[in-house]
This record gives C-alpha cells, sequence and structure tokens, in this order.
C-alpha cells in the first residue's frame, strides 16, 4: 500500500523549503511572498512548511497503517500532535496508557511521585517483577521506562511533583488530563483549572475499587463529527464541571441511575470526612459508611434502597484492583479520549460504570437538561 501522505520530495533544480526561507529573510521579503525560480512556483512558503510538519512521516504511515483505514489519515494526524498528561498510576490508568501509545500520540507526561511497592505487581504490568530494578524509584519513573518499549516514537516523560501544586500556565500544553489516586477536592480543582485556560482541555477522572469501575468525562463545550446515513454531521455537546455534576440533587436524577454512581458517591464523602487518602478504607469501616449512607440518603431524598448494603461491603471489601476490570475500564478511557482528540464518534457524557458482577457498561448522563 502506496503511503497516504509521505513527505515532498525536492527536486535538484529547486532548493530545499528550509534554504528558500532562509534566502527570503535575508532580502526581507514577507511570509507570503510567492518566490520564482525556472518554472516552478513556491507560494507562501512559510504556511507550505507548517503543513508539511503536520503530515505524517511515511514511518508514521507504516507504523499506523491499519488504525488509519479505520479512523482516518486526518485523526491519526491529530493524535501524533496531542499532548497527554496522566497522574496517578494505577492498574486502570497503566491499560489507559498502554493503549494510547500504541495508538500513536504525540507525548505523554506520567506523574506519580509514590515508591513502587509489591501490591503495584498485582494490577501493574507495566512494573518488572526484580525488585532491583524497581527498588526506591518512583511509579512514573518506572512505567516511563516500560511505556517506551511500547512505541518509541511517542515521547513519554515523567513530571515530579504532586498535581495539585501546579498553577494553571502548567496544563496550557496539554490536550487531556487523566486523573487518579486523588482526593475528590483535588479532582475538582484541576478540573477547574482546565476549563479556565484559553484552550479546551479534556478532563478525565477514573477509579476502580474492587470489581467496579467509573470514568468521569469533561470535555466543555466540545463540537465532533458524527456519520448520519451517507453524510456527516456537526454535531455540539456541553458537559458540566465535575463539581457541577456532583451537585445535582439525588432526588432529581432519572430514578434508573445506576445503582453505583450513588455507591461511589458514598464512598466518597466517607474518605473526605474521615480525611482519608482514595482507596484507603477497608471493611471494618462498613457501620459508619452505612450510617452515612443513612444521613445521605435522608438529605437527598433517596431511598437507601437505591445503595444496597451489599454493593457497599464489595466496594470497602476489595481493596485490590482486578486486572480484568482495569484492561476494560481503560480500554473504554482509551477510546473516548481518542474520541476527543481525534473529533470523531460519539463521545459518552458524562459518567461511565462497570460492575463485573452482572458484566454491564453503563452510561449516565449526569448534568442539568438543557
Amino acid at each position: 500500500m502506496k503511503p497516504t501522505r509521505n513527505l515532498i520530495r525536492q527536486s535538484h533544480e529547486m532548493p530545499g523549503i528550509k534554504e528558500v526561507l532562509v534566502m527570503m529573510e535575508a532580502q526581507g521579503a514577507p511570509n507570503d511572498h510567492v518566490v520564482t525560480r525556472g518554472a516552478g512556483l513556491i507560494p507562501k512558503m512559510r504556511r507550505l512548511q507548517i503543513d508539511m510538519e503536520e503530515e505524517l512521516t511515511a514511518q508514521e504511515t507504516a507504523l499506523y497503517d491499519r488504525q488509519i483505514r479505520v479512523w482516518g489519515v486526518d485523526a491519526q494526524r491529530r493524535l501524533s500532535k496531542s499532548h497527554i498528561l496522566v497522574s496517578g498510576m494505577k492498574g486502570t490508568v497503566v491499560e489507559f496508557c498502554k493503549n494510547i501509545v500504541l495508538a500513536g500520540v504525540g507525548s505523554l507526561t506520567l506523574m506519580d511521585d509514590r515508591m513502587v511497592t509489591e501490591d503495584a505487581l498485582l494490577a501493574n504490568f507495566l512494573v518488572p517483577p526484580d525488585e532491583n530494578i524497581y527498588n526506591g524509584r518512583s511509579l512514573a519513573e518506572v512505567c516511563c521506562e516500560s511505556l517506551r518499549d511500547f512505541n518509541p516514537m511517542v515521547r513519554v516523560s515523567v513530571e515530579k511533583g504532586h498535581l495539585s501544586s501546579f498553577d494553571g500556565e502548567f496544563f496550557d500544553k496539554f490536550d487531556a488530563v487523566v486523573v487518579a489516586c486523588c482526593s475528590l477536592a483535588t479532582k475538582k480543582s484541576i478540573n477547574e483549572k482546565c476549563r479556565k485556560r484559553p484552550k479546551r482541555i479534556a478532563f478525565y477522572t477514573v477509579d476502580c475499587r474492587d470489581s467496579c469501575g467509573e470514568i468521569f468525562v469533561d470535555l466543555q463545550n466540545y463540537t465532533y463529527a458524527k456519520k448520519k446515513l451517507d453524510d456527516t454531521v456537526e454535531c455540539h455537546l456541553e458537559c458540566p464541571s465535575l463539581e457541577e455534576a456532583l451537585a445535582l440533587s439525588w432526588s432529581g436524577l432519572p430514578k434508573k441511575t445506576a445503582k453505583l454512581y450513588f455507591a461511589m458517591r458514598v464512598i466518597e464523602k466517607f474518605e473526605l470526612v474521615e480525611g482519608r487518602n482514595p482507596g484507603e478504607t477497608s471493611i471494618t469501616d462498613l457501620p459508619r459508611v452505612l450510617q452515612l449512607r443513612k444521613e445521605l440518603c435522608a438529605a437527598q431524598l433517596l431511598n437507601e434502597s437505591q445503595i444496597p448494603d451489599n454493593l457497599l461491603e464489595r466496594l470497602l471489601a476489595g481493596t485490590q484492583e482486578h486486572p480484568a476490570v482495569c484492561a476494560i475500564i481503560g480500554g473504554i478511557l482509551g477510546q473516548e479520549v481518542i474520541k476527543a482528540i481525534s473529533g470523531k464518534g460519539d463521545p459518552l457524557k458524562n459518567f461511565f460504570f462497570f460492575d463485573a458482577a452482572d458484566g454491564k457498561g453503563i452510561i449516565e448522563d449526569i448534568s442539568k437538561p438543557s
């Protein structure tokens, strides 16, 4: 198969693009000046150089040939120019990172200063089993080395520090931010920082507890292309922030809203009240969690049966991630980020839930009716 887009070859009778630009700048020619040489014309040289830099190289075209056939050259080009920030290297996030690195994003920045422990080996396949390799190193550093081997064409790097310590300008260089392993307050804060930037930054949170998983998506004001019969139409989507979504009254939500949505909010509230880090709960906390559920349901005018005891018990008892669940949640998250960057395909709005107990994936639109 002939490469769809390749770099333009320069004729021996014509100087290269860069040489011509140097000649033009030396003579004080404007950027949109037309330079004539022999029978050829090179209009708007500066714009042509920019266009060339945005094209896929022959190597990229060959490597991503199969997925180009699925979502097209333009989508792949956008992916190859995108920059993703990930904070919190849990099993679900690791699956996500693997997927987007193989898909061919431009760069991936990892943040997680926690030291590698034996517990990380259970769901994090990027950590080598040899303790001599990971001993005394952070999760981000170890995962970074492994991810580089998946696709040498993707720039994978590590950013040290706590996510909440960075100001809004730090996020300007990213197209999407994925957050895990942090408090609800941190998630809300980062979401707001992303929403206040000059450009649109897609924001995601992901959480996996026992055999259950949750994804939250905020694309702000998002425009994308959707195929309808033999035509392609432009669609618009307006997403609420995490703060706005969680502020909605439970009694105002549809009666069929996933029970897992309410259960996750109870556990989240319990961690906030107790000053716990995400995941620092156990089955011994069940009595106090049930009491909190009673108080929240009374305040929100929700029947307690919407948050079953056995569901809360599972979320508290399971302290380890399930690799299979991580693969499913990480796969869905990877698809959503690719959609947001490429502008193709219906994005989910705005929560996704998966429970291995019934094997169902559910999308919930937790936002004010338009």
